[in-house]
């Protein structure tokens, strides 16, 4: 697809911008209720083919807008049913989308960014560096592709994708403008529908950015905390020495205590081989989050070349299970899925081009913008 800059692309647009968009043309804001359906829930990028909008309207969107979606490089299906995505994106690096589809659920694992800046030290999106964030077209791009996938011509869509967990290539809270216009079109009843429960922001730990989505949001929260106490944890996350376990703790329970519902935090933890899989480790995650309403979420490290670390036997993570549960917490093990397809949980790597020092200057910049447009906002 062609990409012409001085159109507007109506695919990132969210609800409340696409409302905008056509009261600024001149037209009544039920317009974007129908281009909402259009686009997300049919899968057209054709204005010709949105039949209830009159022609001097599809006239007028052919001039001004467009509908363009992140090319697809290669789709493959894994053995136990596990899709990923390689999809190209503008200035030649790629990005990895995948499904997992268990039972009567339907999960599609969504990227931010184009790598990430965080380098955490078990995680191989890190290792290629980071080069983007991507834009809410995006981010929404990747669902609206995994659904046209699903498609038979002639029939109604199938709504295949039930959940959707920002745990892909990159740390969405600091992509957080786009990321929260990609959200709201997921949960909007005209678009993908899917409710607040069923859509999970996954963060490392960006503590401020926590407290401003609590401001503009309701979806699920789980954190990536895989250490019980600082000094591992500055370790495998280096985002820990910026942003300690307690502060982080502090900011997740004033999100989810802003939540209009009774919903718990889940706390993820990918457990290396003899790092951080001991039971004292159990003992400390325990007392650690006494007073945290969660659900714990153990994820077996997924193997990948040079990492510097394995996965641990069943009998160590079952120990270490066992623990939490006789503490009262609710706890599960991650299957793993997709792995021969390099699909599997920390194993996304895409094509990027490092253009960023990693983790500190990053974050600076993005600290150092947002108290910019506060100051201009005071004024």
């Amino acid at each position: 697809m062609s990409n012409d800059e001085k159109k507007v692309n109506l695919l990132g647009l969210s609800p409340k911008k696409m409302a905008d968009f056509f009261v600024e043309m001149g037209e009544k804001p039920f317009r974007a209720q129908q281009l909402l359906k259009w686009i997300h829930q049919v899968g057209l990028e054709d204005f010709d083919d949105m039949s209830n909008v009159s022609k001097v309207m599809r006239e007028k969107l052919k001039e001004v807008a467009c509908v363009e979606y992140p090319e697809i490089i290669y789709h493959k299906v894994s053995k136990d049913g596990t899709q990923k995505w390689l999809m190209k994106i503008p200035g030649g690096s790629s990005i990895e989308t995948v499904y997992i589809p268990e039972g009567g659920r339907g999960t599609l694992c969504v990227s931010s960014q184009i790598g990430c800046a965080l380098d955490c030290s078990f995680c191989s999106t890190g290792k290629q560096g980071f080069n983007r964030d991507l834009s809410a077209a995006e981010i929404i791009g990747q669902v609206y592709v995994a659904a046209k996938s699903f498609d038979k011509p002639g029939e109604k869509r199938e709504r295949k994708i039930t959940n959707v967990v920002m745990m892909g290539m990159g740390e969405p809270l600091l992509n957080f403008d786009n990321v929260v216009d990609a959200m709201d079109l997921m949960m909007n009843d005209h678009s993908y529908g899917l409710s607040k429960r069923r859509v999970t922001l996954s963060t490392s730990g960006v503590v401020p950015n926590l407290y401003k989505l609590a401001e503009v949001s309701d979806v699920s929260l789980a954190v990536s905390l895989h250490a019980p106490n600082d000094a591992l944890r500055d370790q495998l996350v280096p985002i820990n020495k910026k942003y300690p376990i307690k502060e982080l703790l502090a900011a997740c329970d004033h999100y989810m205590g802003s939540l209009p519902d009774r919903r718990k935090l889940t706390v993820e933890y990918t457990m290396m081989d003899q790092v951080n899989d001991e039971v004292e480790h159990a003992e400390q995650l325990a007392k650690l989050l006494k007073n945290t309403p969660c659900k714990i979420n153990l994820i077996p490290f997924n193997p990948f070349p040079n990492s510097g670390y394995s996965r641990p036997s069943n009998n160590r993570v079952y120990k270490f299970r066992d623990y939490l549960h006789n503490q009262g917490y609710i706890v599960t093990i991650r299957s793993t899925r997709g792995d021969d397809i390099d699909a599997a949980c920390g194993q996304l790597v895409g094509q990027v081009e490092d253009r960023t020092r990693r983790s500190a200057r990053y974050i600076e910049l993005h600290e150092v913008s947002a108290a910019e447009n506060s100051q201009a906002e005071s004024k």
